[in-house]
């Protein structure tokens, strides 16, 4: 055999050997997978394993993101009224949460349905002229009638309200001198004059009258000062731009020691509400009008109402300052800068239900279900409210009344929030209104705590309106001290509607009373302040 024939032959051996060794270890695999059964019931087991840790590990993440996105103290309002914390994982209302939500609904309705058939329909009436006007007697008599042969019965009454353009008179201060002669063969002069009153403005022939005037047409009546020149140019009277401008100044200077002395009063109560409203300044750097703010408290309680301005800023500087020395409740939007009140001790935040109840409403065209489910569970909150207000009930059964039929439904109304927000959108306008309310849930439930405090924010919004009332007429603040100067104004005023004051008369008394302060400094400012004014002129009469 040759060489070749050898090589080629020892070729073969080794490719049979190869493929041998290959059928062989694939005979092998094959052996193994005879039982088909075995192994899908064994990749089964394991696929379903897998399947129980996704499921587990999703509510791990679900619980996780409720932590986060919730309050880790107070992730769920309680089930007891009277108890804040609770740690229930679950999103399902139990039997008896379902049982007393149900029963406090059912009771409220019954007590709208009563209320609506006890209800009479009120139709207007025209209330009589006040008796304190002055009368000017019009007589008429028939026509073609012989008064011999005639008896006069009682005359047929007819009142008109008429009135006369605002009267102007200058009022003469003329003070008399004397010289009063010393007995005596020398005769010494000495000459007395009468003493001045002291006038709101030094050096100035504006009356307390004017001044009240031209700053209640502004602050109150929503007029601007320079429709208030073209006012008093129509009844011949020229008064320069300058000059009320320097008055307003003036005047806001002359309150500012009464606003001190009102905000020390306000931030002595327990309970405020506290809100921020725009006002345009103008910027003269930029030429134009930029965004400020106007911080706005109000305690409750004694009805005081409290204008603050920063220079235009709405930061959480502005809040520290503000309520630095603060102890007791504050109610507010759910602006975040209040969220580090959360965590200091004796100040306790509660939330607004209006705002809330204002998203759901704004939701209303994108998801009419939801959103009318979320307006309906807080309508019967404020159907408790509107019981205990027609019943007159103290602070402590109000209270109750509250942890009777509101807090049941609070209790569920939260669990719904949590079950549906994975439902929706997370930026729609429902998503959003859902995230709002229960990010701020535990504060819009505290309300129920005492009787005293309010479901919503509006009685600062109250106050606020006339602000952005007067801003569509007045348009801006020149400057920041403009912007200050109207603050302090706008405060006091505001009081003085809060107490159902007269704007004129107070105005009035504390111009003409606020310099017996200048060097005596025991007395109290205090008593110049709308509400203790209400309360002298009511002693005096």
């Amino acid at each position: 055999m040759t060489t070749e024939e050898e090589l080629f032959l020892q070729q073969i051996l080794e490719d049979r050997d190869r493929l041998y060794r290959e059928t062989s270890k694939l005979r092998s695999q094959l052996s193994g997978y005879e039982d088909f059964t075995s192994e899908r019931t064994s990749y089964q087991q394991q696929l379903d394993e897998k399947d129980q840790a996704i499921s587990k590990l999703k509510q791990q993440v679900e619980m996780l993101l409720r932590k986060i996105w919730g309050k880790s103290s107070e992730r769920y309002i309680q089930e007891d009224p009277q108890q804040r914390c609770l740690d229930f994982d679950g999103l399902d209302l139990l039997p008896e949460e379902k049982e007393l939500a149900t029963s406090a609904k059912e009771e409220i309705e019954q007590y709208k349905e009563k209320r609506v058939l006890v209800k009479t329909r009120n139709h207007p009436v025209r209330k009589p002229l006040p008796e304190s006007l002055p009368r000017e007697e019009c007589h008429i008599y028939p026509e073609n009638i012989n008064m011999e042969n005639s008896t006069e019965l009682e005359p047929e009454i007819t009142e008109i309200l008429e009135r006369n353009p605002a009267r102007w008179y200058v009022r003469r201060i003329i003070r008399h001198k004397y010289i009063i002669k010393s007995p005596g063969e020398e005769i010494e002069k000495q000459i007395v004059t009468a003493s001045m009153p002291a006038l709101p403005i030094a050096k100035s022939y504006a009356g307390a009258s004017l001044l009240a005037d031209i700053i209640i047409n502004k602050y109150v009546n929503h007029l601007p000062f320079y429709r208030q020149i073209q006012m008093f140019k129509q009844q011949e009277i020229s008064i320069a731009p300058a000059t009320i401008n320097g008055w307003f100044e003036n005047v806001a200077d002359l309150m500012r020691p009464a606003w001190y002395r009102l905000k020390e009063l306000i931030l002595e109560s327990d309970y405020v509400q506290s809100d921020e409203t725009t006002v345009p300044i103008i910027n003269n750097e930029k030429h134009k009008t930029v965004k400020g703010y106007l911080w706005m408290i109000r305690a409750v309680i004694p009805n005081l109402v409290l204008f603050h301005y920063d220079h235009g800023s709405r930061a959480q500087k502005v809040a520290l300052h503000l309520f630095k020395n603060y102890q007791g409740v504050i109610q507010t939007d759910g602006y975040a800068v209040y969220d580090m009140y959360e965590n200091k001790k004796g100040v306790l935040p509660i939330g607004c239900w209006a705002h809330a109840r204002r998203k759901f409403e704004e939701a209303l065209k994108e998801d009419k279900a939801r959103a009318e489910y979320a307006l309906e569970q807080i309508g019967l909150l404020y159907d408790v409210e509107r019981q205990a207000d027609q019943e007159s009930l103290s602070y402590e059964q109000r209270a109750d009344l509250r942890s009777r039929l509101a807090y049941p439904i609070m209790v569920a109304f939260e669990k719904w929030l949590l079950k549906e927000y994975p439902k929706v959108l997370p930026k729609g306008r429902i998503g959003k209104a859902i995230r709002y309310t229960y990010n701020i849930y535990h504060k819009l439930t505290r309300y129920h705590l005492d009787g005293r405090l309010k479901i919503d924010n509006n009685l600062a919004e109250n106050a606020i309106r006339p602000i952005a009332l007067g801003r569509k007429n007045w348009l801006f603040c020149g400057n920041h001290d403009a912007a200050e100067n109207a603050a302090i104004i706008y405060s006091l005023l505001g009081c003085c509607k809060a107490s159902k004051v007269n704007f004129r008369s107070w105005m009035i008394s504390f111009l003409e009373n606020i310099h017996k302060y200048d060097d005596d400094y025991s007395m109290d400012l205090a008593e110049l302040l709308p509400h203790n004014f209400k309360q002298q002129t009511q002693t005096d009469s």
